[in-house]
C-alpha cells in the first residue's frame, strides 16, 4: 500500500466521509490524481466512491470503546490502579483515549487538584466530575466509535500546555519495534502528547504483548529512560532489551 493510499484511509476512517477536493488539498495533488489513487482502493472494497466524495465502508481496527471497556477488564482496572497510586493529588496529567486510559480515568476519581488534558469526550466526562480538578478537552470533532478527538483543533490544545506525566497506552508490543497502534492519527496524538510532559507512564494490559505486528504496524513514539512501563503480567525475557532503560511495574 502506497503512502498516500494509507493517509486517504487514515482520512476516511477518522471523518467518514471527505470530499475529494478536501483530500486533494490535504495531500497537495491534484484531484485527478485522488481518483487514481482511490480507484484500487474502491476496487478492493476498503472504501466507496460518491459523486465528489469518499466514503467509508469499514469499522475502525479497533472495537469500539464500550466492546474494549469489557475486553480484559480485571488486567486494565489493576493496571489503572497501579498508576493511580504513581500520580500525586495535584499533578498535571494528559491521557490519550485508549481503554485503558479510561480504566486510569476512574481510577483517578479519588484524587485532588488534577489538571487534565485529554482528547477523550469519555475521560473528559469522568474526571470533571471531581471537584477541584481542571479538565480540558482537546478537540471537537469526535470519533463515532471511541469518543476520540484527532482534529486540528484537538492537537493545537495539547500543545499550549506542559505536563508533568502523560499516560499513554498501545495496541500492541513488539519485542523490536516496540510500542505499536493502528492508526496514525493516534501515533501522531501520541507523539504531541509525549512531547509536552517531563515523563510518560505506558500502561499495557498482557494481551497487548504479542510478537506480531500486522494489526498495528505503526510505531508510537520511542520511551525515554526512566518512563515507566505498567502491565499486570510479567513480560517474556524477548522484551528485555526494549525495558533496559524503562521503569517496568508489574501491578
Amino acid at each position: 500500500m502506497s503512502k498516500y493510499e494509507k493517509e486517504v484511509l487514515d482520512t476516511v476512517a477518522l471523518h467518514g466521509t471527505v470530499s475529494v477536493m478536501g483530500l486533494a488539498q490535504q495531500l497537495k495533488v491534484t484531484d485527478q490524481t485522488i481518483r487514481r489513487i482511490v480507484k484500487p482502493l474502491v476496487e478492493r472494497g476498503e472504501v466507496r466512491k460518491v459523486h465528489g466524495a469518499i466514503v467509508a465502508v469499514s469499522h475502525p481496527t479497533d472495537p469500539p470503546l464500550s466492546a474494549r471497556l469489557v475486553e480484559h477488564r480485571h488486567e486494565k482496572a489493576l493496571i489503572a490502579r497501579s498508576i493511580a497510586a504513581i500520580v500525586p493529588d495535584g499533578a498535571a496529567l494528559v491521557i490519550d483515549a485508549g481503554s485503558t486510559s479510561s480504566f486510569v480515568a476512574q481510577a483517578l476519581c479519588r484524587h485532588s487538584d488534577l489538571t487534565v488534558v485529554t482528547n477523550s469526550a469519555h475521560i473528559a466526562s469522568v474526571l470533571s466530575m471531581v471537584g477541584g480538578n481542571h479538565v480540558y478537552m482537546a478537540g471537537t470533532q469526535l470519533r463515532s466509535h471511541d469518543g476520540a478527538a484527532f482534529d486540528q483543533s484537538a492537537f493545537e490544545v495539547v500543545s499550549r500546555f506542559t505536563v508533568d506525566t502523560a499516560i499513554l497506552t498501545a495496541s500492541l508490543v513488539h519485542p523490536e519495534l516496540g510500542f505499536l497502534a493502528n492508526d496514525q492519527h493516534e501515533v501522531d496524538m501520541a507523539i504531541a502528547m509525549s512531547g509536552i510532559a517531563d515523563r510518560r507512564i505506558m500502561a499495557v494490559d498482557q494481551s497487548k504483548w504479542q510478537e506480531r505486528k500486522a494489526n498495528a504496524p505503526l510505531r508510537l513514539p520511542v520511551l525515554q529512560p526512566g518512563d515507566i512501563v505498567v502491565t499486570d503480567s510479567e513480560p517474556g525475557s524477548e522484551y528485555g532489551t526494549l525495558l533496559a532503560d524503562l521503569d517496568l511495574r508489574v501491578g
